[in-house]
């Protein structure tokens, strides 16, 4: 089996835990964005022309976490190869992982997704932990599964496909992909009516599992 069929359902399992974060980042949070980076610049764009109700330091302090995760994902895994699953990118997801704790622990305190402090402590903390997540994902280079976005997705789905005169490879990866995402924001929005931090904690055990699978498949190559 070759390493991007070993860690295709881990990357797809790390999309679904996207979809988790963004649905409580945004519907939680004052609709903040910590893993679809391109929803946060949209709304930074638009909340600094002054669209009514929409916030503006929550997302800029998002991408700015997120920017920062992905720089310190990129100097963990080094000179890493692509598609290769090495101790460095087990290193970066146990990191992740200890990031979505803390953003755990933080929106359980009280009056957290409100409290100006806590709140945007929370969501640039879960920003930081996407970022890495995304660096590692990159490395490891299983197409058309970045975890954090879907768009690109969307658009080979359709582009590639019969319809469209293409062979309609990798199809299933991209709805998978996209499905999977839209589960994670499904199950992010039914946790809320529980807790804040619930879903960030599922995502915590999502991320572990990830790790420790992605690591014995390596021992096991």
């Amino acid at each position: 089996m070759t390493s991007v069929r070993r860690d295709l359902p881990l990357m797809l399992a790390l999309t679904f835990s996207t979809g988790v974060i963004d649905a409580v980042g945004y519907l939680g949070f004052d609709r903040v964005f910590s893993g679809n980076m391109t929803g946060n610049v949209v709304l930074l764009g638009m909340g600094i022309a002054g669209a009514e109700g929409l916030p503006v330091v929550r997302p800029a302090l998002a991408l700015a976490g997120f920017l920062l995760g992905a720089v310190l994902g990129g100097r963990i895994l080094g000179k890493t190869p692509k598609n290769v699953w090495a101790p460095r990118t087990t290193l970066v997801l146990l990191l992740v992982a200890a990031g979505l704790l803390g953003s755990a622990v933080l929106a359980g305190l009280p009056g957290s997704p409100t409290h100006a402090i806590l709140g945007s402590s929370t969501t640039t903390l879960l920003a930081v932990a996407m970022g890495m997540q995304a660096a590692a994902a990159r490395r490891l280079a299983v197409a058309d599964v970045t975890t954090v976005v879907v768009t690109s997705t969307i658009v080979g789905l359709a582009a590639d496909s019969r319809l469209a005169g293409g062979a309609g490879e990798a199809w299933g990866r991209r709805l998978l992909a996209i499905v999977l995402i839209v589960l994670g924001a499904l199950v992010g929005a039914l946790t809320l009516s529980v807790s804040f931090w619930l879903g960030i904690a599922l995502t915590v055990a999502i991320t572990l599992t990830v790790a420790i699978l992605g690591h014995r498949s390596r021992d096991a190559a």
